[in-house]
Protein backbone atom coordinates (compact mmCIF):
# COMPACT_ATOMS: atom_id res chain seq x y z
CA UNK A 1 0.00 0.00 0.00
CA UNK A 2 1.19 3.43 -0.13
CA UNK A 3 2.79 5.07 2.94
CA UNK A 4 0.92 7.25 4.53
CA UNK A 5 2.62 9.78 7.21
CA UNK A 6 5.53 7.76 6.88
CA UNK A 7 3.56 4.56 7.71
CA UNK A 8 3.88 1.58 4.89
CA UNK A 9 1.83 -0.52 5.24
CA UNK A 10 1.44 -4.28 4.17
CA UNK A 11 -2.32 -6.19 3.18
CA UNK A 12 -2.58 -9.14 4.51
CA UNK A 13 -3.87 -11.39 0.84
CA UNK A 14 -4.25 -14.81 2.57
CA UNK A 15 -7.49 -14.38 3.85
CA UNK A 16 -10.12 -16.93 1.68
CA UNK A 17 -13.85 -15.20 1.16
CA UNK A 18 -13.46 -13.25 3.98
CA UNK A 19 -16.34 -10.41 2.85
CA UNK A 20 -18.50 -14.14 2.75
CA UNK A 21 -17.47 -15.93 5.98
CA UNK A 22 -16.19 -13.22 8.09
CA UNK A 23 -18.02 -13.77 11.24
CA UNK A 24 -18.01 -17.37 10.99
CA UNK A 25 -13.94 -17.33 11.26
CA UNK A 26 -14.53 -14.41 13.85
CA UNK A 27 -16.62 -16.93 16.13
CA UNK A 28 -14.81 -19.94 15.22
CA UNK A 29 -11.12 -18.46 15.83
CA UNK A 30 -12.41 -16.70 18.85
CA UNK A 31 -13.03 -20.01 20.55
CA UNK A 32 -10.21 -21.18 19.73
CA UNK A 33 -8.12 -18.88 20.98
CA UNK A 34 -10.47 -18.91 24.45
CA UNK A 35 -10.10 -22.54 24.62
CA UNK A 36 -6.16 -22.42 24.27
CA UNK A 37 -5.96 -19.62 27.13
CA UNK A 38 -8.68 -21.27 29.19
CA UNK A 39 -7.33 -25.10 28.74
CA UNK A 40 -3.85 -24.17 28.59
CA UNK A 41 -3.92 -21.83 32.06
CA UNK A 42 -6.03 -24.29 33.89
CA UNK A 43 -2.81 -26.78 33.78
CA UNK A 44 -0.36 -24.19 34.21
CA UNK A 45 -2.16 -23.39 37.46
CA UNK A 46 -2.58 -26.35 38.59
CA UNK A 47 1.11 -26.94 38.34
CA UNK A 48 2.23 -23.65 39.95
CA UNK A 49 -0.57 -24.31 42.95
CA UNK A 50 0.25 -27.70 44.04
CA UNK A 51 4.19 -28.43 45.61
CA UNK A 52 3.99 -31.62 44.17
CA UNK A 53 4.34 -30.83 41.04
CA UNK A 54 7.47 -28.39 41.62
CA UNK A 55 9.85 -31.01 40.14
CA UNK A 56 11.74 -30.14 36.52
CA UNK A 57 9.54 -32.42 34.56
CA UNK A 58 6.52 -30.19 35.63
CA UNK A 59 8.22 -26.79 35.68
CA UNK A 60 9.16 -27.86 31.94
CA UNK A 61 5.12 -28.26 31.08
CA UNK A 62 4.44 -25.36 32.47
CA UNK A 63 6.83 -23.43 30.96
CA UNK A 64 6.00 -25.10 27.02
CA UNK A 65 2.28 -24.35 27.78
CA UNK A 66 3.07 -20.56 28.79
CA UNK A 67 4.86 -20.92 25.14
CA UNK A 68 1.65 -22.02 24.02
CA UNK A 69 -0.47 -19.05 25.10
CA UNK A 70 2.45 -16.59 24.05
CA UNK A 71 2.39 -18.21 20.75
CA UNK A 72 -1.13 -18.04 20.23
CA UNK A 73 -1.13 -14.13 21.71
CA UNK A 74 1.02 -12.87 19.08
CA UNK A 75 -1.28 -14.25 16.58
CA UNK A 76 -4.75 -14.36 17.40
CA UNK A 77 -5.48 -10.77 18.38
CA UNK A 78 -4.69 -9.32 15.28
CA UNK A 79 -6.32 -12.17 13.17
CA UNK A 80 -9.78 -11.88 14.94
CA UNK A 81 -8.99 -7.93 14.02
CA UNK A 82 -8.66 -8.22 10.57
CA UNK A 83 -11.45 -10.85 10.13
CA UNK A 84 -14.10 -8.06 11.58
CA UNK A 85 -12.19 -5.13 9.48
CA UNK A 86 -13.10 -3.57 5.90
CA UNK A 87 -8.94 -3.69 5.21
CA UNK A 88 -6.96 -6.32 6.29
CA UNK A 89 -3.65 -4.39 6.73
CA UNK A 90 -0.87 -4.17 9.07
CA UNK A 91 2.08 -1.60 9.03
CA UNK A 92 5.23 -3.01 8.44
CA UNK A 93 7.18 -2.63 11.33
CA UNK A 94 4.24 -4.47 13.32
CA UNK A 95 4.79 -7.18 10.28
CA UNK A 96 8.22 -7.29 11.35
CA UNK A 97 7.35 -7.61 15.25
CA UNK A 98 4.63 -10.56 14.94
CA UNK A 99 7.53 -12.32 12.25
CA UNK A 100 10.37 -12.02 15.18
CA UNK A 101 8.14 -13.23 17.90
CA UNK A 102 6.22 -16.00 16.13
CA UNK A 103 10.06 -17.44 15.18
CA UNK A 104 11.42 -16.62 18.74
CA UNK A 105 8.52 -19.08 20.57
CA UNK A 106 8.45 -21.37 17.97
CA UNK A 107 12.03 -21.73 18.32
CA UNK A 108 11.48 -21.62 22.21
CA UNK A 109 9.29 -24.56 21.92
CA UNK A 110 12.10 -26.95 20.66
CA UNK A 111 14.24 -25.79 23.18
CA UNK A 112 12.15 -26.50 25.55
CA UNK A 113 11.01 -30.28 24.15
CA UNK A 114 15.27 -30.62 24.28
CA UNK A 115 15.16 -29.61 27.64
CA UNK A 116 12.46 -31.76 28.66
CA UNK A 117 14.14 -34.59 26.74
CA UNK A 118 17.13 -33.92 28.49
CA UNK A 119 15.03 -34.27 32.18
CA UNK A 120 13.97 -37.49 31.45
CA UNK A 121 16.98 -38.86 30.00
CA UNK A 122 18.68 -37.96 33.47
CA UNK A 123 15.46 -39.39 35.50
CA UNK A 124 15.93 -42.71 33.98
CA UNK A 125 18.94 -43.33 33.36
CA UNK A 126 20.71 -42.16 36.48
CA UNK A 127 17.80 -41.77 38.79
CA UNK A 128 20.30 -41.96 41.33
CA UNK A 129 22.14 -38.97 40.14
CA UNK A 130 19.01 -37.18 39.54
CA UNK A 131 18.43 -34.52 42.61
CA UNK A 132 22.10 -33.92 42.04
CA UNK A 133 22.19 -32.93 38.24
CA UNK A 134 18.63 -31.25 37.92
CA UNK A 135 18.76 -28.97 40.88
CA UNK A 136 16.55 -25.84 40.71
CA UNK A 137 19.71 -23.66 39.33
CA UNK A 138 20.16 -25.85 36.17
CA UNK A 139 16.60 -26.07 35.31
CA UNK A 140 16.13 -22.12 35.26
CA UNK A 141 19.32 -21.68 33.51
CA UNK A 142 18.00 -24.19 30.77
CA UNK A 143 14.63 -22.15 31.22
CA UNK A 144 16.17 -18.54 30.48
CA UNK A 145 18.52 -20.03 27.75
CA UNK A 146 15.18 -21.65 25.67
CA UNK A 147 13.56 -18.18 25.55
CA UNK A 148 16.87 -16.14 25.54
CA UNK A 149 18.76 -17.80 22.85
CA UNK A 150 16.17 -17.59 19.99
CA UNK A 151 15.16 -14.05 20.59
CA UNK A 152 18.95 -13.44 20.44
CA UNK A 153 19.78 -15.00 16.95
CA UNK A 154 16.56 -13.99 15.45
CA UNK A 155 16.91 -9.86 16.39
CA UNK A 156 19.78 -10.19 13.46
CA UNK A 157 17.72 -10.81 10.56
CA UNK A 158 14.55 -8.78 12.00
CA UNK A 159 16.97 -5.69 12.25
CA UNK A 160 18.39 -6.77 8.67
CA UNK A 161 14.51 -6.75 6.97
CA UNK A 162 13.77 -3.34 8.60
CA UNK A 163 16.64 -2.37 6.49
CA UNK A 164 15.28 -3.66 3.03
CA UNK A 165 13.51 -1.47 0.61
CA UNK A 166 10.47 -3.59 -0.05
CA UNK A 167 9.10 -3.62 -4.05
CA UNK A 168 5.69 -4.95 -3.03
CA UNK A 169 3.10 -4.47 0.15
CA UNK A 170 1.08 -7.53 -0.39
CA UNK A 171 1.56 -10.67 2.02
CA UNK A 172 0.31 -13.81 0.42
CA UNK A 173 -0.94 -14.83 4.44
CA UNK A 174 -3.21 -14.05 7.06
CA UNK A 175 -0.19 -13.03 9.73
CA UNK A 176 3.30 -12.13 9.10
CA UNK A 177 5.96 -14.95 8.60
CA UNK A 178 9.27 -15.33 6.72
CA UNK A 179 7.39 -15.31 3.56
CA UNK A 180 7.95 -11.40 3.89
CA UNK A 181 11.13 -11.75 2.19
CA UNK A 182 9.54 -12.53 -1.40
CA UNK A 183 8.62 -8.80 -0.78
CA UNK A 184 12.08 -7.20 -0.92
CA UNK A 185 13.12 -5.60 -4.03
CA UNK A 186 16.41 -7.40 -3.36
CA UNK A 187 16.96 -10.69 -1.51
CA UNK A 188 20.06 -11.57 0.59
CA UNK A 189 22.10 -14.47 0.10
CA UNK A 190 23.51 -13.61 3.40
CA UNK A 191 20.11 -13.90 5.14
CA UNK A 192 18.74 -16.68 3.32
CA UNK A 193 22.22 -18.66 4.82
CA UNK A 194 21.67 -17.06 8.48
CA UNK A 195 17.72 -18.88 8.03
CA UNK A 196 18.97 -22.01 6.69
CA UNK A 197 21.10 -22.00 10.14
CA UNK A 198 18.46 -20.88 12.43
CA UNK A 199 16.13 -23.18 11.45
CA UNK A 200 19.02 -26.10 11.60
CA UNK A 201 19.98 -24.80 15.14
CA UNK A 202 16.09 -24.47 16.68
CA UNK A 203 14.46 -27.09 14.87
CA UNK A 204 16.61 -30.24 13.34
CA UNK A 205 18.81 -30.42 16.03
CA UNK A 206 17.06 -30.06 18.98
CA UNK A 207 15.04 -32.75 17.21
CA UNK A 208 17.87 -34.93 16.35
CA UNK A 209 18.61 -34.50 20.45
CA UNK A 210 15.80 -35.63 21.27
CA UNK A 211 15.11 -38.41 19.29
CA UNK A 212 18.77 -39.90 19.99
CA UNK A 213 17.48 -39.02 23.93
CA UNK A 214 14.27 -41.07 23.67
CA UNK A 215 16.46 -43.74 22.08
CA UNK A 216 18.74 -44.10 25.08
CA UNK A 217 16.08 -44.44 27.35
CA UNK A 218 14.09 -46.98 24.97
CA UNK A 219 17.27 -48.76 25.33
CA UNK A 220 17.75 -48.47 29.09
CA UNK A 221 13.72 -49.23 29.49
CA UNK A 222 14.02 -52.39 27.63
CA UNK A 223 17.08 -53.89 29.70
CA UNK A 224 15.48 -52.42 33.15
CA UNK A 225 12.47 -53.85 35.01
CA UNK A 226 8.81 -53.27 34.53
CA UNK A 227 8.58 -50.14 36.82
CA UNK A 228 11.50 -48.00 34.56
CA UNK A 229 9.70 -49.34 31.56
CA UNK A 230 6.11 -48.03 33.05
CA UNK A 231 7.61 -44.87 33.67
CA UNK A 232 9.46 -44.46 30.55
CA UNK A 233 5.92 -45.02 28.80
CA UNK A 234 4.09 -42.99 31.19
CA UNK A 235 6.45 -39.71 31.49
CA UNK A 236 8.25 -39.99 27.60
CA UNK A 237 4.87 -40.60 25.37
CA UNK A 238 3.24 -37.31 25.88
CA UNK A 239 6.39 -35.43 24.96
CA UNK A 240 6.91 -37.72 21.56
CA UNK A 241 3.55 -36.74 20.89
CA UNK A 242 4.03 -33.32 21.71
CA UNK A 243 7.50 -33.19 19.54
CA UNK A 244 5.39 -35.20 16.66
CA UNK A 245 2.54 -32.71 16.29
CA UNK A 246 4.74 -29.46 16.50
CA UNK A 247 7.60 -31.33 13.97
CA UNK A 248 4.62 -31.68 11.77
CA UNK A 249 3.53 -27.88 11.97
CA UNK A 250 6.90 -27.14 11.47
CA UNK A 251 7.00 -28.70 8.00
CA UNK A 252 3.63 -26.77 7.15
CA UNK A 253 5.41 -23.63 7.64
CA UNK A 254 8.21 -24.57 5.68
CA UNK A 255 6.25 -25.34 2.77
CA UNK A 256 3.64 -22.74 2.96
CA UNK A 257 6.80 -20.54 2.64
CA UNK A 258 8.68 -22.33 0.00
CA UNK A 259 6.05 -23.11 -2.29
CA UNK A 260 3.53 -19.55 -1.80
CA UNK A 261 3.16 -19.67 -5.22
CA UNK A 262 2.77 -23.35 -6.26
CA UNK A 263 -0.19 -23.71 -3.64
CA UNK A 264 -3.76 -22.90 -3.58
CA UNK A 265 -5.13 -20.52 -1.35
CA UNK A 266 -7.40 -22.35 -0.18
CA UNK A 267 -4.57 -25.36 0.97
CA UNK A 268 -2.21 -22.30 2.05
CA UNK A 269 -5.48 -20.77 4.08
CA UNK A 270 -6.28 -24.15 5.92
CA UNK A 271 -2.37 -25.26 6.47
CA UNK A 272 -2.08 -22.20 8.17
CA UNK A 273 -5.05 -22.29 10.40
CA UNK A 274 -3.28 -25.33 11.62
CA UNK A 275 -0.15 -24.06 12.39
CA UNK A 276 -2.16 -21.51 14.70
CA UNK A 277 -4.85 -23.78 16.23
CA UNK A 278 -3.75 -27.97 16.83
CA UNK A 279 -0.52 -27.19 19.26
CA UNK A 280 -1.62 -24.76 21.22
CA UNK A 281 -5.12 -27.18 21.77
CA UNK A 282 -2.80 -30.48 21.43
CA UNK A 283 -0.35 -29.65 24.56
CA UNK A 284 -2.75 -29.08 27.57
CA UNK A 285 -4.69 -32.39 26.14
CA UNK A 286 -2.02 -34.34 26.28
CA UNK A 287 -0.19 -34.10 29.30
CA UNK A 288 -3.88 -32.97 30.76
CA UNK A 289 -5.03 -36.60 30.33
CA UNK A 290 -1.64 -38.61 30.14
CA UNK A 291 0.60 -37.17 32.80
CA UNK A 292 -0.50 -39.08 36.00
CA UNK A 293 -0.09 -36.51 38.42
CA UNK A 294 -1.47 -33.73 36.44
CA UNK A 295 -4.75 -35.62 35.36
CA UNK A 296 -5.19 -36.94 39.60
CA UNK A 297 -5.66 -32.73 40.24
CA UNK A 298 -7.33 -32.21 36.93
CA UNK A 299 -9.97 -34.83 37.65
CA UNK A 300 -9.99 -33.57 41.26
CA UNK A 301 -10.93 -29.81 40.36
CA UNK A 302 -13.52 -30.89 37.70
CA UNK A 303 -15.18 -33.03 39.84
CA UNK A 304 -14.85 -30.23 43.23
CA UNK A 305 -16.52 -27.79 40.27
CA UNK A 306 -19.95 -30.24 39.31
CA UNK A 307 -20.26 -30.18 43.33
CA UNK A 308 -20.77 -26.81 43.43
Amino acid sequence: MPTAMNVTYITLDGHLEIEKYRYVYFVFMFTSYVLILSSNSTVFCLIVIHRNLHEPMYVFIAALLMNSMLFSTVVYPKLLIDFISEKQIITYETCLFQMYLFYSISGSEFLLLAAMAYDRYVSICKPLQYPTIMRKRKVTVLLVLSWLVPACHLAVPAVEFAQLKLCSFTLKGIFCNSSVSYNFCVTSRALYIYGLVMLFNFSILPMVFILFTYTVIIIVACRSGGDVRKKAAQTCLPHLLVLLNYSCLLTYDVIIVRLKSEISKTVSFVMTLQIIMYSPLFNPVVYGLKMKEIYKHLKRLLCHARGK
